[in-house]
């Protein structure tokens, strides 16, 4: 279910407007928001800046726990000290051949995201970013 019923920030819609960028030169379809995709993109950004971890752990049953329909998931992460842009994320993700697989895959529909930003690992600024993605 598509939607926008979770908060999303500037460097949030900044994100997915990036991947829909590279994805419309590669003639992709746009990602559609999913607000569950969202909520779960924002909990595991939270969660792993609260915790201090960086890793994709229970990834299927965070897919469960927020209700996420669908036969295809995938996740991106990234983190950078200060406040990463959407462009260095994105770049960063295509010169990593896994990374790169997910944000062009056609059977990939909709997408939640977060970009919190907060201490982590010793810098004072972070910013944590989750890019969960589903397909049919």
């Amino acid at each position: 279910m598509a939607g926008s019923r979770t908060a999303s920030t500037t460097r949030d819609a900044a994100l997915v407007a990036a991947i829909n960028s590279v994805r419309a030169l590669h003639l992709l379809p746009k990602l559609s928001l999913d607000f569950r995709l969202a909520r779960a993109a924002r909990f595991h950004s939270l969660d792993m800046l609260r915790y201090d971890y960086f890793a994709h752990g229970d990834f299927g049953g965070r897919m469960t726990r927020f209700h996420v329909r669908g036969r295809l998931f995938e996740e991106n992460l990234a983190w950078s000290s200060g406040v990463m842009s959407a462009n260095v994320t994105v770049a960063d993700w295509l010169a990593s051949p896994p990374h790169r697989a997910t944000l062009l895959d056609p059977s990939l529909r909709r997408i939640g995201v977060a970009t919190p930003v907060g201490a982590f690992r010793g810098w004072s600024t972070a910013t944590l970013v989750t890019a969960d993605f589903a397909g049919s």
